[in-house]
């Protein structure tokens, strides 16, 4: 049997994004509650994790629209790799806690963000074709969420049983991530060319000024405009699980003595849903392309519409600012929050899996320009999130996710069904000239 040499490359694609992200995606989980620590320690600092973060997206969305440029000039290899070092230089940056190195770390991500995840969608789109898309983005999916997975677990017992996250706990989880960020970046330096697919859409050859103009021109077309209210949610979610979520269990004091310990429990079972969501894509892929990507889509809103209603109920409307006493409108439970992650997760990995299959498939011939668009929106959401989040009560952010949950899920639907309406008139043209040809082979043979 024929070994696939490019599925080997999605699976050191996923690996080192696995280990670069099982780093950020911890760090990024913690940073409140380690932030909050570090200010009890040192009264000279006063750095904020949701502002910290809030520019880390900001600086991603606008050089995002570089990307491509870059991309066209040095190639998606080069980009991934520039963009890990950045992501080991901000998990170094907190081994000397300073207010303006924060939020220059916070900078210097963003731009690395842009490149790593553009040439991630680039790589992974060369080295799939139509038939095997979905089974590579569900796969390399679920590679990735491993990283909360593993990162959590490790936190959920480094902070287990302290109130306070001390000094020397907070240096030896840094240098632990900083190390296995390392890691990442040595995968994706030894990743390989793509081999030749005959079945791949071909990626255009053009210089970094006709890269720029081209993302503009798919920016306004019709399908992609539609796709970015998806894109939007995606990325309001992706900052509420991510930064806030976890966070606000940890503040909810009405959880008990447990609740900092719950903040890397909260990743895991997020990782969790993530993983398992990936997975199931990823290996069912065939089948969920043939149903077409709406039915899993609609799945993961109803996941999270779920998980919207229960955390409602089950922590108080201040959880996401600092340590609250304040009731929620259940006793608060800590089981059902951390199912509530699970629920983030697995409706997270529903939409996302969807999104790299749509753009690596419907979009394949300019993969570079597509995933540049869903990541430039995505992060304008994610900064615009963590912006408000220090300043809007937990229940009003719930209502922003419900409302665009319903509106994204309505226009990512409303393009898979264009698509496959497109599909089945293509289907019907390819048959009526079929048989035009053959009636004339049939006439000629008559004559």
């Amino acid at each position: 049997m024929a070994v696939d040499k490019n599925f080997i490359n999605v699976i050191l694609l996923g690996f080192g994004f696995m280990f670069v992200f099982t780093a950020f995606q911890t760090m990024g989980n913690i940073q409140k509650t380690l932030l909050e620590s570090i200010k009890k320690d040192d009264d000279s600092f006063n750095g904020d994790g949701y502002t910290s973060l809030a520019i880390v997206y900001a600086v991603f969305a606008v050089l995002n629209w570089l990307a491509p440029s870059v991309i066209s000039l040095f190639g998606p290899k080069v980009a991934m790799v520039f963009g890990g070092v950045t992501y080991s230089l901000f998990i170094a940056s907190f081994l000397w806690p300073q207010t303006w190195l924060l939020y220059l770390a916070s900078v210097v991500i963003g731009a690395g963000a842009a490149m790593i995840w553009t040439g991630q969608g680039n790589y992974l789109t060369l080295n799939s074709n139509s038939s095997t898309i979905s089974r590579n983005s569900g796969i390399f999916w679920a590679m990735l969420q491993m990283s909360m997975f593993i990162g959590n677990i490790f936190v959920f017992f480094q902070f287990q049983g302290l109130s306070h996250i001390d000094q020397g706990t907070r240096s030896l989880v840094i240098w632990v991530l900083l190390v296995v960020s390392i890691v990442g970046i040595v995968f994706i330096i030894i990743l390989p060319r793509p081999n030749p697919d005959p079945n791949a859409v071909e990626q255009p050859n053009r210089g970094p000024v006709e890269a720029l103009k081209d993302a503009g021109k798919l920016f306004i077309t019709k399908k992609m405009l539609l796709l970015t209210v998806t894109f939007f949610y995606t990325g309001i979610e992706l900052s509420f699980f991510s930064g806030v979520y976890s966070s606000s269990i940890g503040f909810t004091l009405q959880l008990g003595e447990a609740a900092k310990e719950l903040v890397g429990l909260s990743g895991i079972m997020i990782g969790l849903g993530e993983v398992l969501g990936g997975a199931l894509f990823g290996i069912l892929g065939s089948k969920f392309t043939k149903w077409g990507r709406d039915p899993v889509v609609m799945g993961g809103f109803v996941i999270h519409l779920v998980a919207f209603f229960l955390i409602f109920l089950n922590l108080p409307n201040n959880a996401p600012f600092d340590d609250t006493n304040d009731e929620a409108f259940i006793t608060s439970s800590a089981p059902l929050a951390i199912f509530c992650s699970f629920l983030l997760g697995f409706g997270d990995a529903c939409f996302n899996t969807q999104i790299y299959s749509m753009l690596g498939g419907v979009f394949a011939n300019d993969s570079a320009s597509a995933f540049a668009i869903f990541k430039f929106v995505q992060s304008v959401a994610a900064a615009a999130c963590f912006f408000y989040a220090s300043h809007t009560g937990l229940y009003i952010q719930l209502g922003i996710l419900i409302l665009l949950a319903v509106l994204g899920t309505v226009t990512f639907v409303a393009v898979e069904w264009s698509v496959k309406r497109q599909k089945k008139n293509d289907s019907d043209e390819e048959s009526n000239e079929n048989n035009s040809d053959s009636e004339s082979v049939h006439n000629s043979d008559t004559n």
